[in-house]
């Protein structure tokens, strides 16, 4: 009964949304295609959209008739034909369904998915979906060879018609065997191992510093330790953007100390080559969480009694000897937990990476979110970025596992000493 509560707010707030993203996933479900902005499993006819162009269709090539040539007029009226014997066809199946969103349709409503969405069997839906598309196609051709007077109009009701007759887009594991192939997706996850493992390093040896800095007692700690703060309280997105004006290849500041120094050739190879451009992300993370990194283990020197120290070097103990004896092995929790929580800042790292470079030049800095962002907002592909969303959550869940199991062991082995 205790832990009820706090399983149920895990589920809905951390678990729902993979499943949902999952789910998502198995589809082809495209917002830029008409026929797959919707998730459907079964066969089934858009009465709104077929009914939108017939009508109108079978007018257009009426009017077009009245004035064509007897040859082109034969082909008009074999079109119109067949067109109303596959009406005919649909009235007869679904009478009923078909009057009702026609009589929405004239009063300039819109009817409801449910009653809108007819399903049909695979082998109906597969045949009115060959006549519609054969027809549309001959509309098409006969466009390109004859001139209408409403050509557009036409051939759009045309398409729009072969439109109507909707396919499941249910693909299972697809888009998964796909990214698996992808060289992009590996190149993205590279990228992220990259910059986690670098960034988070550094992070760990200047973080430690700091804290071992700060720890001590000196007159103005309290503003020191304010101080530090500064960087890692600046939002990130607003962090990146001020980087990236003084990573400019022209005015940026920093970028032409690099270059005097000797650590880039030119000013412009910052962000316009693929090497500085990782380096000048890597940098900026360094700058702005490094802080963080040094409070997490600020806190975990807090907890070192001072009477350890003075006992050790009473008995000759050096600062190093102490460090490696009495200071590591103490925060060696805190270290984990410092490592864990920025590991996966870092491999979940987006709007840095966005602002600063866009995951460029040529995908060099792509991390796997920037893709995953790209893939399902810019491509409005939305079931290959759930997907990618997934395989996100996948990486972040091993990387907690390993950091949890070291944690556990860690803090194990300490209570058995104890």
């Amino acid at each position: 009964m205790l832990v009820a509560p706090s399983l149920i707010l895990i589920l809905a707030i951390a678990i729902w949304p993979v499943f949902q993203s999952f789910y998502f996933s198995l589809f082809d479900y495209r917002l830029n295609d008409p026929t797959k902005s919707e998730l459907h499993l079964e066969h089934s006819l858009d009465l709104e959209k077929y009914l939108n162009s017939y009508p109108f269709l079978i007018s257009a090539l009426e009017n077009e008739q009245a004035d064509a040539p007897e040859d082109l007029k034969g082909s008009l009226e074999k079109i119109v034909g067949e067109l109303e014997q596959a009406d005919g066809e649909i009235q007869k199946d679904h009478g009923q369904r078909y009057t009702e969103v026609n009589d929405i349709l004239n009063n300039y409503e819109v009817p409801s998915s449910e009653l809108r969405l007819v399903e049909l069997d695979g082998e109906t839906a597969n045949q009115l979906d060959d006549t519609l598309t054969l027809l549309s196609d001959e509309v098409n051709e006969l466009a390109t060879t004859a001139e209408f007077k409403q050509q557009d109009k036409v051939t759009g009701l045309a398409n729009g018609l072969s439109e109507s007759v909707i396919k499941p887009n249910f693909i299972g594991l697809e888009h998964y065997q796909e990214n698996i192939k992808s060289k992009r997706m590996w190149s993205a996850i590279s990228n992220t191992m990259i910059f986690t493992v670098i960034s988070v390093s550094v992070e760990l040896v200047l973080g430690l510093a700091i804290a071992l800095l700060i720890n001590k007692a000196f007159f103005g700690r309290g503003l020191v330790r304010a101080s530090i703060l500064i960087p890692w309280a600046i939002p990130t997105a607003v962090s990146a953007l001020m980087w990236k004006f003084l990573y400019d290849g022209q005015n940026g500041i920093v970028a032409k100390y690099f270059e005097n120094i000797g650590l880039v050739e030119s000013m412009g190879d910052l962000l316009t080559t693929n090497v500085g451009a990782m380096f000048a992300v890597i940098f900026s993370d360094v700058w702005k969480t490094t802080p963080y990194m040094a409070l997490l283990l600020l806190a975990g020197l807090q907890t070192i009694p001072s009477s350890l120290y003075e006992a050790a070097s009473i008995d000759g103990a050096g600062k190093w000897k102490q460090f490696i004896n009495i200071t590591l092995p103490l925060i060696k929790s805190s270290i984990l937990v410092a490592l864990l929580f920025r590991t996966l800042d870092a491999f979940r790292v987006f709007d840095l990476v966005y602002v600063l470079t866009g995951g460029g030049p040529a995908n060099s800095t792509e991390t796997i979110s920037i893709l995953a962002y790209k893939v399902m907002f810019s491509q409005t592909n939305f079931g290959e970025g759930s997907a990618l969303a997934v395989i996100v959550f996948i990486c972040v869940a091993i990387i907690s596992a390993i950091f949890i199991k070291l944690l556990g062991s860690d803090l194990l082995s300490d209570g058995e000493k104890r």
